[in-house]
């Protein structure tokens, strides 16, 4: 497997800029060595008018959509960021809400079914915000200051009942025990 594909992998995974320290760890390799493959990524995105480019600020890289397509990308994710959200998107916001910060294996346990669209539709609304706890080396879901502030709460424990849910170690049965 070669450096530049290396590279690429993790980029193209990573949902947020990695840094120069961290991308050298990862493939243990020298920083000269990634900077150096690191450009000519870039370099051969931009002559192949790749619908990737890599950008960089501050020594971290981030392998995003070519700029030129940024309309098109955009008329593709406006069903997803503009419409209502679905029935399955509104009861795992409410889970990652009460019961947050929580990972997609807990989310999917309360929710009965798989939740990667449904997290990726959050991300993308900047409803829910994504940690990754390293200990457990697990990415975590919680709601975004966006979303706090669109509700117009001060702070998430705010929310209604929300101690008693948030406590509660099956939200599904004091959701059962209100109704």
């Amino acid at each position: 497997m070669s450096l530049n594909s290396q590279l690429e992998s993790l980029l193209f995974i990573s949902p947020q800029p990695l840094s120069l320290k961290e991308l050298s760890a990862l493939i243990k390799t020298k920083p000269a060595e990634v900077v150096d493959a690191l450009e000519a990524l870039r370099q051969s995105y931009h002559d192949h008018q790749s619908g990737y480019q890599l950008i960089e600020q501050g020594g971290r890289y981030q392998l995003t959509t070519a700029s030129a397509n940024a309309a098109l990308i955009k008329e593709f994710l406006k069903d997803e960021t503009d419409g209502e959200l679905t029935q399955p998107s509104l009861e795992a916001l409410t889970v990652i809400a009460y019961r947050g910060p929580v990972s997609k294996l807990e989310l999917e346990q309360i929710r009965g079914v798989n939740c990667s669209l449904i997290i990726r539709n959050l991300l993308i609304r900047g409803l829910i915000e994504e940690n990754f706890d390293k200990a457990k080396n697990e990415n975590y879901y919680s709601v975004s200051l966006d979303f706090i502030r669109f509700l117009g709460l001060d702070k998430i424990s705010d929310l209604p009942d929300y101690e008693r849910l948030h406590q509660h170690p099956t939200l599904e049965q004091a959701l059962a025990a209100t109704n």
